[in-house]
């Protein structure tokens, strides 16, 4: 069965998920026209946006279906990132069901200064460890540039990407775009604090307490 067939369309929620994704996150102000992308594990692969449609005027037969091995079905080009979203999640774990690459301001900002975001605040921690990493620069679209975000999101959530924009993932779709938004919220506090000065850092192991305290945040499964 093609996965462009409008009759029984396989993962039609899941697609239509990931549409309402891209238009949450320009709606946000963190990604502006076609930029960035937006991907979301399924059985044996994954599901991502295509290359070069706008997203107001994607229908849910156009998201790309791929496999691991870097394969689609169907006729409609994947984005140009593909590589990237599947690297991760053969190498995330279980805990990374669905990406969001945005072209965020202050994030991207900060990336074409070949800068990451230091534990200047406890909130840092939301990445998963005590700073973003910004990922060295290659060119869009290849195997460099994926091995280049692989590194930089090894025990991480989220990163940067040098002169480029920004990676989120998460549980789903929901969690990622959050994230996006918490990072792209850090990179615009970071850049106001440098006109100022270069801020007071947190050492290791007070971003340590917070990484921990992370764990068990918020509503906790009785």
């Amino acid at each position: 069965m093609s996965f462009l067939s409008l009759d029984h369309l396989p993962h039609k929620a899941l697609r239509n998920e990931i549409i309402r994704t891209t238009l949450r996150m320009n709606e946000l102000g963190i990604n502006q026209g076609k930029a960035g992308n937006v991907s979301a594990r399924m059985d044996g692969g994954f599901l991502i946006t295509p290359t070069g449609i706008a997203y107001e005027e994607t229908k849910a037969e156009q998201i790309v279906a791929m496999k691991l091995d870097g394969t689609q079905d169907g006729g409609v080009l994947p984005s140009s990132e593909w590589r990237f979203h599947r690297d991760i999640y053969a190498s995330g774990g279980e805990q990374v069901n669905a990406i969001v690459h945005t072209h965020a301001p202050y994030a991207t900002t900060l990336a074409c200064m070949d800068r990451g975001i230091p534990p200047f605040h406890y909130m840092v921690a939301v990445a998963g460890g005590s700073d973003v990493r910004c990922a060295p620069y290659a060119t869009f679209g290849t195997q460099e540039l994926s091995d280049h975000v692989i590194a930089a999101l090894q025990h991480r959530k989220a990163c940067l990407m040098s002169h480029h924009g920004m990676i989120a993932c998460g549980e789903n779709l929901q969690k990622a775009l959050a994230l996006a938004v918490e990072v792209e919220t850090l990179a615009r506090i970071y850049w106001q604090a440098l006109q100022i000065g270069e801020p007071v850092l947190l050492d290791e192991a007070q971003m340590q307490l917070v990484i921990d305290k992370f764990q068990t945040y918020g509503q906790q499964s009785l």
